[in-house]
């Protein structure tokens, strides 16, 4: 699976996609960091926010999209692990 995100610094969905990644068993991905919301909509024009996930050359979307399509993929569980 090739995975690129493209970031923004200091945001905080970002961030989280990258724990989802983590949570997902994913170590090997490309983030870009944009500085300019254009530099994403230069290469993505579908793009709305950041983060924005291009998996296998196919645009996912942001944090909700993404969480969803692990989801059905199976990577990543719905259920809340119980912490002791």
């Amino acid at each position: 699976m090739e995975v690129k995100v493209y970031t923004s610094p200091g945001c905080y969905y970002c961030t989280q996609v990258k724990r989802l990644f983590e949570r997902a068993g994913l170590t090997d991905w490309e983030e870009v960091t944009c500085k300019k919301s254009e530099d994403l909509k230069k290469d993505y024009p579908n793009a709305s926010s950041y983060p924005w996930v291009i998996i296998d050359d196919k645009e996912i979307g942001g944090l909700v999209e993404t969480a969803r399509y692990f989801l059905q993929l199976g990577l990543v569980s719905s259920k809340k692990s119980e912490r002791t």
